[in-house]
């Protein structure tokens, strides 16, 4: 039976690592709210500013809905936010960023090389209005070089930096990562860059520029497929489940199944072929080492092959976890997120929201024991706290009391 944890809204003032950080997030879709929601989870005060009337484009995605109209995409990306809405083309809204640019610790923002600073809003120019600001700009191709103004998406990324070229099985089709790896790892190096920058700021007394892309996620992800082309001179090829550095390490096919296993070492080969009952393949001079196993791994596979079909995959992955080898059934992920671990790990929770009552997302993916993290804000309504943030500025006498005009510093 799975739990699924019921995270209330708690208190905003928990002393979570990032509590008194500011964050402005300027960004749209994936990789800059990915990493904006990291930085709110571990306690920042995120801020997200969005076009007005439209807001995220993430809200209008995906073809399915709950009970709102935002989409299950914008939901489960914008928690621990808090919505305001400003035309970055007018002055006077634009004269609200300034005054919230003075608050700030970060900016991450994803447009376009360039466009930032035609707006208005480009590190120079906050800089200058706040010289301890943190400002990232994620982009598909990264600020310099020949492909800079190109537009960068997941699927373009993963193919241009090779990624692609290295998915699936070997004479199929280009296949994408499933997982949007650019994407996502975008926002977790723009989010290693942050939190660097500012422990580095606390030394500086200043802020600086991170420029962070898709392209260069997905290359700084490629570790072992680099490796392979450096080491051997040849680009690497499309390997389906298998592993490029071990053997045998995939998914291989049982009587009513697939099932994955990861004898990576010596000592694990030596033990698979005790389980599998097949001592003989480690005196075979295609596989007595792992470098042969790995050059000869259709062959290997090819001969397990009728050894594995002799059982269920239960049977196979119990005698295998009991001998100490790696090896586990292959979920999709409504068996993945029902079982008993993924809920004892509270991986699943439910978020009270104001318009759908409640929607289940992802649990954090990092347990901190001292400071564990919180729900505080459900994601936002567009503009939601708009009102209440202008009242906050005016407070602080950066905006006059109309909200309208930043009060000049």
């Amino acid at each position: 039976m799975r739990t699924i944890v019921d995270t209330s809204i708690q208190n905003e003032h928990a002393h979570l690592p990032l509590a008194g950080i500011r964050v402005l997030d300027i960004t749209q879709v994936m990789a800059g709210p990915f990493c904006c929601m990291l930085l709110g989870d571990m306690g920042a005060d995120v801020i997200k500013i969005e076009p007005p009337k439209v807001g995220d484009s993430t809200r209008h995605s995906m073809g399915f809905r709950l009970k709102g109209e935002d989409s299950p995409g914008f939901l489960a990306l914008n928690r621990n936010k808090r919505s305001i809405a400003l035309d970055l083309k007018n002055p006077a809204d634009r004269d609200v960023l300034y005054a919230l640019v003075k608050t700030a610790d970060v900016l991450v923002e994803n447009a376009r090389p360039g466009v930032a600073a035609r707006l208005g809003m480009g590190y120079e120019t906050l800089a200058e209005m706040n010289p301890r600001l943190v400002y990232a700009s994620i982009s598909g191709f990264g600020q310099t070089g020949p492909w800079a103004q190109r537009p960068g998406f997941d699927l373009i990324a993963q193919a241009m930096s090779g990624a692609l070229s290295a998915t699936g099985l070997p004479g199929s089709e280009p296949v994408k990562n499933g997982i949007p790896v650019a994407d996502l790892g975008a926002g977790l190096f723009a989010t290693y860059g942050i939190l660097s920058a500012l422990m580095g700021r606390e030394k500086s007394g200043r802020g600086q520029f991170i420029d962070a892309s898709l392209l260069e996620a997905a290359l700084g992800l490629s570790v072992w497929e680099t490796t392979e082309l450096w080491g051997t001179g040849k680009s690497p090829q499309p390997i389906g489940s298998a592993n490029r550095m071990s053997a045998p390490y995939q998914a291989v096919q049982a009587s009513d199944g697939y099932f994955v296993i990861g004898a990576a070492n010596q000592k694990l080969w030596l033990t698979f072929l005790d389980v599998v009952k097949r001592p003989e393949l480690n005196s075979d001079p295609r596989f007595s080492t792992n470098a042969l196993r790995v050059t000869n791994r259709v062959e290997l596979i090819e001969e397990l092959r009728p050894t594995l079909a002799q059982r269920t995959v239960h049977a196979w992955v119990e005698a295998l976890l009991a001998a100490g080898v790696p090896a586990g059934p292959i979920y999709n992920y409504e068996q993945a997120l029902a079982s008993d671990h993924v809920a004892a790990r509270e991986m699943v929770m439910n978020i009270p929201h104001p318009v759908e009552g409640s929607f289940r997302a992802l649990g954090f993916p990092v347990k901190m024991r001292g400071t564990p993290q919180q729900v505080r804000h459900a994601p936002p309504l567009l503009d939601q706290h708009g009102d209440e943030i202008r009242r906050e500025l005016s407070e602080k006498g950066l905006l006059q009391s109309s909200g309208q005009k930043a009060v000049a510093r």
